[in-house]
């Protein structure tokens, strides 16, 4: 007895592949190798991404998992979906009355926790007293996604600046200024990575002890990026074998919630 599904709310919409077709063939349409519709492909890809279910569980009026996941291992290694949220980016931007390209950046990072998948190249975070990976992002001032990577849950956010400074400003063209971050980026080495990228590093504190939660300005955007990336169960827990697949279906979540919205915003009739 096959499993079949019923429509779901994240089924991609006639606007939405309008829009991301052209980043997702890499072949013509009518190649030889190609033998399952690409629109299919990317409607299970997120199936996956926002369930969490297990490849081989995709229901059967899916094209076949394996041929799911191979075309979106070689989506993930054209970096179709990073060039895809760069657009959705500049054109939201645009529809917010923003300049299209964010001079400013807000940095933060989460633990994920490990599964037997990724607990060969776990580490362990004594903050969160979790063992797991941990995903550096940097976000617009609107919360949408400029870099991400991906180091065991035991790396320093001091050390991962650096890196994630080159990414936002290779995404944006040089043109972020200023970024903000939580205390765990306080200190002269994190502020000179930044600098080296003409970037001013600048830390958000608590300017009084706290007792409870406090909304810091500027780091909350952050964290309300995370929170949308905590509606696909896909990323809940690290159940990749490699870092780079994780930062892959983070950039494949972020793209749904871009075109979701670009779509929303699009003129009647467009």
């Amino acid at each position: 007895m096959s499993t079949s599904r019923k429509p779901y709310p994240s089924d991609v919409s006639d606007d939405e592949w309008a829009f991301a077709a052209p980043y997702l063939t890499l072949l013509r349409e009518d190649a030889h190798q190609r033998r399952h519709d690409l629109r299919a492909v990317f409607d299970a890809l997120r199936w996956v991404v926002k369930t969490g279910a297990e490849w081989r569980f995709l229901p059967h009026d899916f094209p076949p998992w394996e041929a799911v996941y191979q075309q979106a291992r070689r989506w993930l290694a054209a970096r179709v979906f990073e060039h895809m949220a760069d657009d959705l980016r500049a054109v939201l931007r645009v529809a917010a009355g923003r300049n299209p390209t964010p001079s400013a950046a807000v940095l933060d990072s989460r633990t994920v926790q490990s599964t037997p998948e990724s607990g060969a190249r776990a580490g362990y975070d004594g903050h969160k007293r979790r063992k797991g990976s941990k995903v550096h992002a940097a976000v617009d001032t609107l919360g949408h996604l400029l870099a991400l990577r991906v180091t065991p849950a035991s790396a320093d956010d001091r050390g991962e600046g650096f890196g994630l400074a080159a990414e936002v400003q290779e995404a944006t063209g040089q043109a972020v200024r200023v970024a903000f971050a939580d205390q765990g980026y306080t200190g002269d080495q994190p502020a000179a990575d930044a600098a080296s990228h003409g970037i001013e590093l600048v830390v958000v504190k608590h300017a009084e002890p706290k007792r409870g939660f406090v909304l810091l300005p500027r780091r909350w955007v952050v964290e309300r990026s995370f929170a949308w990336l905590a509606r696909f169960r896909r990323l809940a827990r690290d159940y990749e074998r490699t870092a780079g697949v994780l930062a892959g279906w983070h950039w494949v979540a972020f793209v749904a919630l871009l075109l979701h919205r670009a779509a929303l915003t699009a003129p009647v009739g467009s």
